[in-house]
């Protein structure tokens, strides 16, 4: 049960955690699909190294997010059809769940490819699954899926939040954006 009534905007809290978050998921996408790219070299082994890191640390902010969330009203959207609201809650509720299962599918990948996940080289994570080369094929395979969904819905998102700005004109970006209203 949210905490607070209905604001206006975000919290700086809110805005903060949606920021990084944005920054830290084309970040992680970046450098996975460069080294996607890349042949078999000590430079690839350290961008993935630092691809394993983004996750891990994005995953963490999304708990964190998600508990925010849960305690901290968003404020009210503009008016707008029944249909964008429809496909503004699907493609938040989709964005939500790739943002938990794309780390969490290349964490398991990571096991079964019988490579740990050790969090900034520091901190090992647990294994989820032992080494299994046809279930490692899998799980690529479905974190390649579940990431450029996700690149494609954070696409959507800011296609939609852009139109509601600039064409729109409803102010609805003003809600998530730092700084005076």
């Amino acid at each position: 049960m949210p905490l607070s009534s209905t604001p206006r905007r975000y919290t700086r809290t809110a805005m903060a955690f949606h920021w990084a978050m944005a920054v830290g998921l084309i970040g992680a996408i970046a450098v996975g699909w460069n080294a996607s790219e890349m042949p078999m070299s000590v430079a690839r082994l350290k961008l993935i190294n630092w691809h394993k890191w983004f996750g891990i640390t994005l995953l963490l902010f999304f708990v964190l997010r998600l508990l925010w969330r849960a305690t901290h009203r968003p404020p009210a959207p503009p008016p707008m059809p029944a249909w964008q609201a429809r496909a503004a809650g699907a493609v938040h509720g989709l964005l939500y769940f790739l943002m938990a299962a794309v780390p969490l599918i290349g964490w398991a990948y990571s096991n079964a490819a019988g490579f740990p996940v050790v969090w900034f080289g520091v901190l090992p994570l647990p294994d989820w699954v032992g080494p299994n080369k046809e279930l490692a094929e899998l799980l690529k395979g479905a974190h390649a899926l579940a990431a450029w969904s996700l690149a494609a819905l954070i696409l959507a998102h800011v296609g939609a939040a852009l139109k509601h700005q600039f064409i729109d004109r409803d102010r609805l970006l003003a809600r998530m954006w730092p700084g005076k209203d």
